[in-house]
């Protein structure tokens, strides 16, 4: 009867070593990957559809399939996964919040006696007298009492987390800013004799974005669109509600995410994807570009009009 295993060696009794894991030269083992028959111990193996692969043939097969993205370029993600910038801006909206009730004293008042507030509150004559910037952008993390950041924070939760999934996290984040710079613009050139604060211009801005995404994904935007309708004429009836904050911030947020989703496949990006992220950045860079000298020009206009 003849023995099934490894048989005699030449010049002796005994069996040869058996063949050790690729990746773990001290184990001995009799298993093999099946996609590239490399030897392999338990530990170096995943069940596959036929058979078993190691980890290294496991990652080589996953560098192969093309990964999911959205229409915006950006990796898909799962339903699950985290919205980290969304909550990263709601935690630091409300973690200014918490610094002006600090320094007021107030959690409804907070902006008599902040120090923080008047440095950051949109005042058009301050930025064009001092040259003040900081409240351009600052502004728009400052809130009116405690009742102001809850609505505007419960609307960024709601709005933001399937915005940010589709457009991706830097692109989001690049929308949510654009808009606030839109939303700046606009009270400068509009409002001038105005104290402005909050993230309600993001927020329409982000409404203005989901608009442009519905229509990318060939959806109806009607339900957006009538949340915006509602949103104005709230602005209009309501007094000490900024309607060209919100408004700039819409058309600026519509037009960041028009730049990223519409504009690489009108330059001619096609399905060249490398093509298609540069394009759309650069053409948000473009309206970036333009949202900034409309900021400039209401600064310049409002120098004359001072005479300073």
């Amino acid at each position: 009867m003849t023995n099934p295993g490894w048989g005699h060696a030449a010049g002796g009794g005994g069996h040869p070593p058996q063949p050790r894991c690729v990746r773990h030269p001290d184990r001995p083992t009799l298993l093999a990957c099946s996609r590239c028959g490399r030897p392999a111990c338990p530990d170096c193996l995943r069940s596959a559809a036929v058979g078993q692969q190691c980890v290294d043939c496991v990652a080589a097969a996953q560098r192969d399939v093309p990964q999911a993205r959205t229409v915006a370029g950006a990796p898909a993600r799962s339903q699950a996964n985290t919205p980290l910038v969304t909550y990263i801006l709601i935690a630091l909206n409300t973690a200014i919040f918490a610094i002006t009730a600090a320094q007021s004293g107030s959690v409804m008042n907070n902006e008599r006696s902040s120090s923080l507030f008047f440095e950051w509150a949109l005042w058009p004559p301050m930025i064009a007298a001092r040259d003040e910037y900081i409240r351009v952008l600052g502004s728009g993390f400052l809130h009116f009492g405690v009742l102001h950041l809850a609505v505007n924070m419960f609307a960024l939760y709601v709005i933001g987390r399937d915005t940010e999934l589709v457009l991706g996290r830097l692109r989001y984040l690049a929308v949510y800013l654009v808009s606030i710079l839109g939303g700046s613009a606009a009270v400068m050139l509009l409002e001038t004799d105005a104290v402005t604060a909050g993230a309600s211009g993001a927020v329409f801005g982000l409404l203005g974005a989901q608009a442009v995404i519905l229509m990318r994904l060939r959806r109806s935007p009607a339900p957006v669109l009538a949340i915006v309708v509602l949103n104005v004429v709230i602005s209009i009836t309501i007094p000490g509600i900024s309607l060209w904050g919100h408004l700039g911030g819409l058309a600026a947020g519509a037009a960041a995410t028009a730049a990223l989703l519409f504009a690489p496949r009108a330059l001619g990006a096609g399905d060249d994807r490398a093509r298609f992220v540069r394009t759309g950045w650069l053409a948000l860079g473009g309206v970036t570009v333009v949202t900034v000298l409309v900021l400039a020009l209401a600064v310049l206009r409002l120098r004359a009009q001072l005479g300073v």
